[in-house]
Protein backbone atom coordinates (compact mmCIF):
# COMPACT_ATOMS: atom_id res chain seq x y z
CA UNK A 1 0.00 0.00 0.00
CA UNK A 2 1.31 3.55 -0.61
CA UNK A 3 1.97 6.03 1.60
CA UNK A 4 -1.06 8.05 0.31
CA UNK A 5 -3.21 5.26 0.87
CA UNK A 6 -2.56 4.87 3.70
CA UNK A 7 -2.77 8.06 5.20
CA UNK A 8 -5.99 8.67 3.18
CA UNK A 9 -6.79 5.47 5.70
CA UNK A 10 -5.55 7.03 9.03
CA UNK A 11 -8.02 9.34 10.73
CA UNK A 12 -6.55 12.90 11.95
CA UNK A 13 -5.34 11.96 15.27
CA UNK A 14 -3.70 8.90 15.05
CA UNK A 15 -1.55 6.12 17.53
CA UNK A 16 1.69 4.08 15.87
CA UNK A 17 -0.71 0.62 16.89
CA UNK A 18 -3.01 2.48 14.10
CA UNK A 19 -0.03 2.58 11.68
CA UNK A 20 0.92 -0.90 12.13
CA UNK A 21 -2.43 -2.37 10.64
CA UNK A 22 -1.49 -1.24 7.00
CA UNK A 23 1.79 -1.72 6.60
CA UNK A 24 4.89 -3.88 8.27
CA UNK A 25 7.10 -1.63 9.25
CA UNK A 26 5.67 1.36 11.13
CA UNK A 27 8.68 2.90 11.86
CA UNK A 28 9.95 3.42 8.20
CA UNK A 29 6.54 4.41 7.27
CA UNK A 30 6.49 7.16 10.29
CA UNK A 31 10.27 8.54 9.90
CA UNK A 32 9.58 9.21 6.14
CA UNK A 33 6.23 10.61 6.27
CA UNK A 34 7.37 13.02 9.34
CA UNK A 35 10.30 14.19 7.14
CA UNK A 36 8.11 14.89 3.88
CA UNK A 37 5.74 16.97 6.57
CA UNK A 38 2.78 14.33 5.83
CA UNK A 39 2.13 13.99 9.32
CA UNK A 40 3.08 15.51 12.86
CA UNK A 41 4.23 14.02 16.16
CA UNK A 42 1.71 15.62 19.20
CA UNK A 43 3.28 13.06 21.75
CA UNK A 44 4.89 9.55 22.18
CA UNK A 45 3.62 7.49 19.77
CA UNK A 46 0.78 9.90 18.67
CA UNK A 47 0.21 11.87 15.25
CA UNK A 48 -1.53 14.29 13.49
CA UNK A 49 -2.76 13.36 9.65
CA UNK A 50 -1.54 16.58 8.19
CA UNK A 51 -2.21 14.86 4.94
CA UNK A 52 -5.82 15.32 5.68
CA UNK A 53 -5.07 19.45 5.85
CA UNK A 54 -7.62 19.75 8.93
CA UNK A 55 -5.75 20.50 12.11
CA UNK A 56 -7.83 18.78 15.44
CA UNK A 57 -9.20 21.08 18.26
CA UNK A 58 -7.63 21.76 21.36
CA UNK A 59 -9.97 19.69 23.39
CA UNK A 60 -10.15 17.20 21.02
CA UNK A 61 -6.46 16.42 21.27
CA UNK A 62 -6.12 16.88 24.53
CA UNK A 63 -9.28 14.15 25.29
CA UNK A 64 -7.16 11.65 22.73
CA UNK A 65 -4.22 11.61 24.45
CA UNK A 66 -5.66 10.31 27.79
CA UNK A 67 -9.23 8.37 28.07
CA UNK A 68 -11.37 8.70 30.10
CA UNK A 69 -10.95 12.58 30.12
CA UNK A 70 -12.90 15.45 29.85
CA UNK A 71 -12.39 19.36 29.67
CA UNK A 72 -12.69 21.51 32.44
CA UNK A 73 -11.63 24.39 34.58
CA UNK A 74 -11.07 27.59 33.21
CA UNK A 75 -10.72 25.81 29.50
CA UNK A 76 -14.18 24.78 29.89
CA UNK A 77 -16.04 27.70 31.87
CA UNK A 78 -14.95 29.88 28.95
CA UNK A 79 -16.29 27.76 26.19
CA UNK A 80 -19.90 28.33 28.14
CA UNK A 81 -19.02 31.75 28.44
CA UNK A 82 -19.21 31.53 32.51
CA UNK A 83 -15.68 32.79 32.40
CA UNK A 84 -14.84 35.84 30.34
CA UNK A 85 -11.09 35.77 30.39
CA UNK A 86 -9.43 33.18 27.78
CA UNK A 87 -7.39 31.24 29.22
CA UNK A 88 -3.67 29.55 28.15
CA UNK A 89 -4.32 26.17 29.49
CA UNK A 90 -6.44 23.46 28.61
CA UNK A 91 -7.06 21.91 32.02
CA UNK A 92 -8.22 18.09 31.06
CA UNK A 93 -9.26 15.90 34.14
CA UNK A 94 -8.61 12.15 34.17
CA UNK A 95 -8.50 9.06 35.87
CA UNK A 96 -5.30 8.21 34.37
CA UNK A 97 -2.50 9.17 37.42
CA UNK A 98 -0.14 9.93 34.53
CA UNK A 99 -0.51 13.53 35.40
CA UNK A 100 2.11 16.55 36.49
CA UNK A 101 3.38 19.31 34.82
CA UNK A 102 6.27 17.40 33.02
CA UNK A 103 3.20 15.55 31.32
CA UNK A 104 1.67 19.34 30.14
CA UNK A 105 1.67 19.49 26.70
CA UNK A 106 2.25 22.44 23.96
CA UNK A 107 -0.36 22.52 21.19
CA UNK A 108 -1.78 24.81 18.83
CA UNK A 109 -0.22 27.98 21.38
CA UNK A 110 -1.58 26.56 24.41
CA UNK A 111 -0.86 24.51 27.31
CA UNK A 112 -2.78 20.71 27.82
CA UNK A 113 -2.79 20.10 31.11
CA UNK A 114 -3.60 16.89 32.40
CA UNK A 115 -5.30 16.41 36.12
CA UNK A 116 -6.08 12.94 37.97
CA UNK A 117 -9.02 13.42 39.92
CA UNK A 118 -11.14 10.48 41.41
CA UNK A 119 -13.93 8.28 40.13
CA UNK A 120 -16.08 9.68 42.61
CA UNK A 121 -15.84 13.17 41.31
CA UNK A 122 -15.82 11.97 37.58
CA UNK A 123 -19.42 12.78 36.43
CA UNK A 124 -20.85 15.89 35.43
CA UNK A 125 -19.75 16.47 31.54
CA UNK A 126 -21.22 15.61 28.26
CA UNK A 127 -19.74 15.05 24.87
CA UNK A 128 -19.56 17.91 22.24
CA UNK A 129 -18.25 17.30 18.54
CA UNK A 130 -15.22 15.07 19.40
CA UNK A 131 -14.61 15.69 22.84
CA UNK A 132 -15.71 15.43 26.77
CA UNK A 133 -16.68 18.71 28.22
CA UNK A 134 -17.30 19.33 31.46
CA UNK A 135 -20.82 21.45 32.26
CA UNK A 136 -20.29 24.69 33.42
CA UNK A 137 -21.04 24.31 36.65
CA UNK A 138 -19.28 21.16 37.37
CA UNK A 139 -16.85 23.14 35.59
CA UNK A 140 -16.68 25.79 37.97
CA UNK A 141 -16.66 22.95 41.22
CA UNK A 142 -13.62 21.38 39.32
CA UNK A 143 -11.59 24.69 39.31
CA UNK A 144 -12.25 25.44 42.97
CA UNK A 145 -11.63 22.23 44.03
CA UNK A 146 -7.89 21.55 41.95
CA UNK A 147 -7.28 25.16 42.50
CA UNK A 148 -7.97 25.52 46.11
CA UNK A 149 -9.13 28.49 45.79
CA UNK A 150 -11.68 31.03 43.50
CA UNK A 151 -9.54 32.17 40.60
CA UNK A 152 -10.50 34.97 38.32
CA UNK A 153 -13.55 35.65 40.65
CA UNK A 154 -14.27 39.29 39.21
CA UNK A 155 -14.28 37.69 35.45
CA UNK A 156 -17.16 34.98 36.21
CA UNK A 157 -20.61 35.24 35.08
CA UNK A 158 -22.55 33.40 37.50
CA UNK A 159 -25.93 34.28 36.24
CA UNK A 160 -25.25 31.40 33.92
CA UNK A 161 -25.37 29.07 36.38
CA UNK A 162 -27.74 26.40 37.15
CA UNK A 163 -28.07 26.56 40.84
CA UNK A 164 -30.07 23.61 41.32
CA UNK A 165 -27.24 21.13 39.10
CA UNK A 166 -24.70 23.61 40.97
CA UNK A 167 -25.95 22.30 44.47
CA UNK A 168 -26.50 18.86 43.34
CA UNK A 169 -22.74 18.63 42.26
CA UNK A 170 -21.42 20.42 44.87
CA UNK A 171 -22.24 17.30 47.30
CA UNK A 172 -20.07 14.91 45.98
CA UNK A 173 -17.38 17.53 46.53
CA UNK A 174 -15.18 17.81 50.07
CA UNK A 175 -15.83 20.24 52.30
CA UNK A 176 -13.53 23.06 51.64
CA UNK A 177 -14.29 23.00 48.02
CA UNK A 178 -18.09 23.55 49.75
CA UNK A 179 -17.23 26.09 51.93
CA UNK A 180 -15.09 27.89 48.85
CA UNK A 181 -18.91 27.46 46.98
CA UNK A 182 -20.94 29.17 49.84
CA UNK A 183 -18.16 32.08 49.94
CA UNK A 184 -18.76 32.66 45.77
CA UNK A 185 -22.54 32.30 45.82
CA UNK A 186 -23.93 32.45 49.19
CA UNK A 187 -27.09 29.32 49.98
CA UNK A 188 -29.22 32.45 50.14
CA UNK A 189 -28.33 33.85 46.40
CA UNK A 190 -28.33 29.74 45.70
CA UNK A 191 -31.66 29.53 46.89
CA UNK A 192 -35.14 29.57 44.40
CA UNK A 193 -32.49 30.98 41.61
CA UNK A 194 -33.36 28.29 39.02
CA UNK A 195 -31.82 28.52 35.62
CA UNK A 196 -34.05 27.59 32.97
Amino acid sequence: MTAVKILQQLPQLFRYADVEKFTGNANVFLTRALKSGLVERIARGVYVNAFLKNWPEIEEVACYLRTPSYISCEWALNLHGVLLQSPVVCTVLTLSTAVGSARNLPYGGVTIEFSHLAARLFTGFETRGGFNLALPEKALLDTIYLRKSIPLRDELDLALLDRQRLDLLANNFPQPTRKLLQELIPPADRAGAVQE
